[in-house]
């Protein structure tokens, strides 16, 4: 059973960004937090939300014009952004920093509480997708990051893996905590529809597009693989043999959850899997990646397959389309795990986070002077 709530009183100072699933974490999070009396103001960097999704966020939202720090200038930047944080935290009197890039904690930042959350790096992503040292090029991200990593009073994981893959490219970290993500919960419509749904910035290689583009040339039902197929970076993902819409608003990403009988993802590198999550519990059964993650979040509530074999991918996928009764099993297994995964209990627990920064910052652990000048990375 959940304890009640630790405190309504923080004041939290959140970042995000619109690129990939932060938006939705913190959003939803964000409006959770709120609901248990928590003032919560939003701070975004990267290119903007679309009118759509920023019409939906019901706390107060700010935008500055500067890169995300694993884009393009966005090392150089992170001073800049730090110095826009300080600002917007006095300004709103903030108690808690909630840093959703690990490379914006910072010691010139430690007037104030700071928990970052670990939701992926470049660092994790390479070691995942590739053999080998980083490119040099990626230095000074991976800098940041891992000063960051060790510069914030808690630092958070959306999973054990995740945990795990971050403590291996960043070092031990006392205290490194795992808070899975949560989701809302639709309601469920039990007239499903004959196709597969996948949704992922298509982009990231990492999402894995090819193996599922050409498993859909072996699928007896129709592949829709929402998402954007163009990055910020120019990647852009090829699609053959799926259903391409592009990206698609929240909502409309929901209806298409509502109706789709089976969601799949190939991901090689998830760090959580929000999305999969929210098709569990608007009723799709699942077909994964057979990755140290979904493992850990959906147990036997998921059907598995190896995100380099489209041709296995495939026969995991005509399996459910061929039965029905297993198809309406794994169906009830994913919504009665996804259960687990509240936006409640992910707020608690991360109101919980809060606390234990709070603690530390007040014993002097981290505790700085304000500055108006900050230091560069």
């Amino acid at each position: 059973m959940l304890r009640a709530p630790v405190t309504s009183s923080y004041r939290v100072l959140m970042t995000l960004d619109a690129v990939g699933g932060v938006w939705r974490y913190a959003v939803d999070l964000a409006h959770a937090l709120a609901h248990d009396g928590v003032a919560v103001k939003l701070v975004g960097f990267g290119p903007r939300p679309s009118a759509s999704d920023a019409a939906h966020v019901q706390v107060d939202l700010t935008w500055e014009d500067l890169p995300l720090d694993w884009a393009p200038g966005g090392p150089e930047a992170l001073g800049a952004a730090r110095q826009r944080l300080l600002a917007h935290a006095d300004a709103f009197g903030a108690d808690v920093l909630h840093l959703n890039a690990l490379a914006l904690a910072h010691e010139d930042l430690g007037a104030f509480a700071q928990v970052t959350v670990g939701h992926s790096c470049l660092a994790t992503w390479w070691r995942a997708m590739r053999e080998g040292a980083e490119p040099d090029a990626w230095r000074p991200h991976q800098a940041a990051n891992r000063n960051g990593y060790h510069a914030a009073d808690v630092v958070v994981a959306p999973s054990a893996a995740h945990a795990r893959a971050m403590q291996e490219a960043y070092g031990e970290r006392p205290g490194l905590r795992t808070i899975h993500n949560g989701a809302s919960a639709p309601e469920r419509d039990n007239a499903r529809e004959r196709f597969v749904l996948a949704a992922a910035r298509w982009w990231d290689e990492a999402k894995n597009a090819r193996t599922l583009d050409a498993a859909a040339a072996q699928a007896r039902w129709p592949v829709v693989m929402a998402g954007a197929l163009e990055g910020p970076d120019g990647g852009r993902a090829a699609i053959s043999h799926a259903q391409a819409p592009g990206a698609l608003s929240a909502e409309a990403l929901a209806a298409q959850m509502q109706r789709a009988s089976i969601f799949a993802s190939p991901s090689l590198y998830e760090p959580f899997g929000l999305a999969a999550l929210e098709a569990a519990r608007a009723g799709a059964a699942l077909v994964l990646a057979d990755i140290p993650t979904y493992r850990e979040v959906w147990g036997d509530a998921a059907r598995y397959a190896s995100p380099r074999d489209p041709a296995e991918f495939a026969r995991a996928l005509n399996a459910l389309i061929d039965d029905p009764g297993l198809r309406a099993e794994l169906s009830a297994r994913a919504a009665k795990r996804a259960r687990r995964y509240t936006l409640a209990r992910q707020a608690q627990r991360t109101l919980e986070a809060y606390e234990a920064a709070t603690r530390m910052h007040r014993g002097g652990v981290r505790a700085q002077p304000r500055s108006s000048t900050m230091a560069a990375v």
